[in-house]
């Protein structure tokens, strides 16, 4: 990826990581945050959901940004069972801002193996803190298999500012790819270009990277050709799927 220009994304406070590693395979990064994560509205659900943590046989943990928002709480009590994450970027999260050790994976990171890979009983109560736009595929696999689960909003996710002059860019023939790490990444990319006089032609002949399949399902519906589609859907996932892309 010597030389090759980059644009990230992702939101201001958790950009840095990804910068970092494509600049170690040599790429110029374009930073232009498509998001922004905010505090909910009314956190009074969510602090009353954790309060009784010890009421839930688990604690699911669906992004690393759902960890920082409970880092914002008081310590908390253990869920009976134990706690999950989708992924390690999240369970290294967990770790580190939560103190909690031992996190379930799953062998993929969607939801739908997470859900799988729980094993949940008949009855069992599970609490998902997540984004305000957050899909429910977790909660329906979960209710599927007779778990009562609450679902509480942790924060909301809006659209970032910020960053480069992509849209200048794309039209100067000066972008050679353009990663998203989620679909609300996509959809506030494509508001964004828009919104500041930017043209989804000069996208064409640009490389559009996602993350997962969820990710490129809204690229594809936004109309763009999606080049790159990591395997693991890690960060360091994409970035090997870009590398092999540039070779």
């Amino acid at each position: 990826m010597t030389g090759k220009r980059i644009v990230n994304t992702r939101a201001t406070h958790q950009n840095s990581r990804f910068t970092s590693l494509l600049r170690s395979q040599g790429a110029e990064v374009i930073e232009y945050p498509c998001i922004a994560i905010v505090p909910p509205e009314d956190d009074r659900p969510l602090r009353e959901a954790l309060a009784n943590l010890a009421y839930f046989d688990w604690l699911l943990l669906t992004s690393a940004n759902t960890v920082l928002a409970l880092a914002e709480s008081p310590p908390l009590p253990p869920a009976r069972r134990g706690n999950a994450a989708i992924g390690p970027a999240t369970a290294r999260a967990a770790q580190a801002y939560l103190g909690l050790e031992a996190v379930l994976l799953p062998e993929t990171f969607t939801a739908e193996a997470l859900g799988e890979a729980l094993q949940i009983q008949p009855g069992e109560r599970v609490l998902i803190p997540a984004s305000a736009i957050a899909r429910t595929t977790l909660a329906d696999v979960l209710r599927a298999q007779g778990a009562e689960v609450t679902v509480v909003e942790a924060y909301r996710t809006v659209p970032g500012t910020g960053g480069a002059n992509v849209p200048v860019l794309l039209a100067q023939k000066q972008v050679d790819a353009v990663t998203f790490t989620s679909a609300s990444t996509v959809e506030n990319f494509m508001d964004r270009l828009s919104a500041e006089g930017g043209n989804r032609t000069d996208l064409a002949s640009v490389c559009v990277a996602c993350i997962g399949p969820q990710t490129a399902a809204m690229a594809e519906a936004h109309g763009l050709q999606v080049d790159v589609i990591s395997t693991t859907h890690t960060l360091d996932g994409l970035i090997e799927a870009l590398a092999e892309y540039f070779l």
